[in-house]
């Protein structure tokens, strides 16, 4: 599975420590991070993780790119709702497409913890049966 990881500044830490707790689940599926979130992560696990631009320079937009293509299984996205965010459109197109594309999306280490758990369990496998048909909206 494609996974993207994904936090605001005020959010990072607990998205560390969340991939820190779970390593030997992400470590099984292919990970993909906005820049400095990566950059965390990676050095706190061990973890390979591809890394896009920052969110404010477009790593928002770039993991969108990947959903629109069918290219992302679920989304980790530890977003800060007390903190304004000046890329905030980017933010609201990402959850969107997650939507347009039913692609699971934890916005919270409530929904994180029922996602990882998903995954670990095999409860996500469909979509390798989306991927494999060519995508939900065909």
């Amino acid at each position: 599975m494609n996974i993207a990881l994904i936090a605001h500044d005020q959010k990072k830490n607990d998205l560390v420590q969340f991939a820190t707790a779970y390593q030997n689940i992400f470590a099984k599926h292919t990970l993909f991070a906005t820049g400095t979130t990566g950059q965390r992560i990676s050095e706190a696990t061990g973890l390979s993780i591809t890394r896009f631009q920052s969110g404010p320079l477009g790593g928002d937009q770039q993991i969108g790119a990947l959903i629109a293509q069918n290219q992302m299984d679920a989304v980790f996205f530890f977003r800060d709702p007390l903190t304004s965010q000046p890329h905030e459109p980017d933010v609201t197109a990402l959850v969107r497409l997650c939507d347009v594309y039913s692609i699971p999306l934890a916005t919270n280490m409530g929904t994180a913890e029922l996602l990882i758990r998903g995954l670990e369990l095999g409860l996500i496998e469909w979509r390798n049966i989306v991927k494999e048909n060519g995508g939900m909206n065909e």
